[in-house]
């Protein structure tokens, strides 16, 4: 059998990998286990100080059932919903579309019009938020989920058609050429020849996008006014002035907030991990 990367390396670096990997992995998950241990603890830990040690007492079923009780987050979780799916569905259909285009047709101003898909992705949300605000007013779309789907769709097709472009465009072309001797249409070839092939490419930036647009905080807060439409991460924050001394269902909250896309990640792993991986063997 052939040594992996690891075992080629020196003894010392071996040693360094080693130490240093559980390390890195106990920095990393500190933060996620300090907010799932002080959403079991009761008021009075909280109260004392009791920050870092084991609760005194084991509220576990007390704060879960609260904050769906005493607080609005079963609303938020559904208008995350409302606006995480419709963008998902919107992004990939126009990303393929354009995909295609760019991915098969060869003409004039393709590289072009890809790279103005590209440098979209390279401007900073911050700077658009006074004149994407305005416009929503102007629409009349302030303050509503379909303010948050629209704009998503808009900021996520550039990425989402670099993606797909480059994975369109690493299919045999062959197969192509062989629908449109066989008298298949355009359409006919993008939905039975071409959708099948990258079937992997879609669902891992399904889980992208889907992850990305349910962890939105900044045009949650920015387009988004009241509780009617408010995702479940700005609600969180009005959540923490509401409990602003009962931290430990805030975390309750944040930890109910965080269960969907990691349930999705895990549901389409194997597709996920498949469509990254695509065309990572081609020479």
């Amino acid at each position: 059998m052939f040594p992996t990367p690891i075992e080629r390396c020196s003894p010392l670096t071996r040693g360094l990998y080693k130490a240093g990997l559980p390390l890195a992995l106990i920095v990393w998950l500190l933060p996620i286990l300090a907010v799932a241990m002080t959403s079991i603890r009761g008021a009075g830990d909280m109260a004392a100080g009791n920050y870092w040690g084991l609760p005194t007492e084991w509220q576990l079923l007390e704060n879960y059932s609260a904050v769906f009780r005493d607080t609005p987050i079963a609303r938020y979780i559904g208008n995350s919903l409302m606006v995480a799916i419709p963008t998902v569905i919107g992004a990939i259909a126009l990303s393929c579309l354009a995909g295609f285009a760019l991915g098969v047709y060869r003409f004039k101003a393709n590289l072009a019009v890809f790279f103005l898909f590209v440098g979209g992705n390279f401007i900073p949300f911050q700077i658009l938020m006074v004149p994407v605000r305005d416009l929503s007013l102007r629409l009349g779309l302030y303050d509503s989920i379909g303010a948050l789907v629209l704009f998503h769709i808009a900021f996520q097709t550039g990425f989402c058609t670099f993606f797909m472009r480059n994975f369109i465009r690493d299919l045999p072309h062959e197969l192509i050429e062989a629908a449109r001797i066989e008298g298949a249409s355009e359409w006919q070839i993008f939905w039975r020849v071409v959708l099948p092939l990258v079937r992997p490419a879609l669902a891992a930036l399904s889980v992208l996008i889907f992850t990305f647009i349910w962890n939105d905080y900044f045009w949650a807060t920015v387009l988004i006014q009241g509780d009617h439409a408010m995702p479940v991460t700005g609600g969180l924050k009005s959540l923490n002035g509401q409990w602003v001394a009962q931290w430990h269902l805030v975390s309750a909250g944040s930890i109910i907030a965080a269960l969907p896309p990691v349930a999705i990640f895990f549901l389409m792993q194997k597709q996920f991990i498949a469509g990254l991986t695509l065309g990572a063997t081609k020479g």
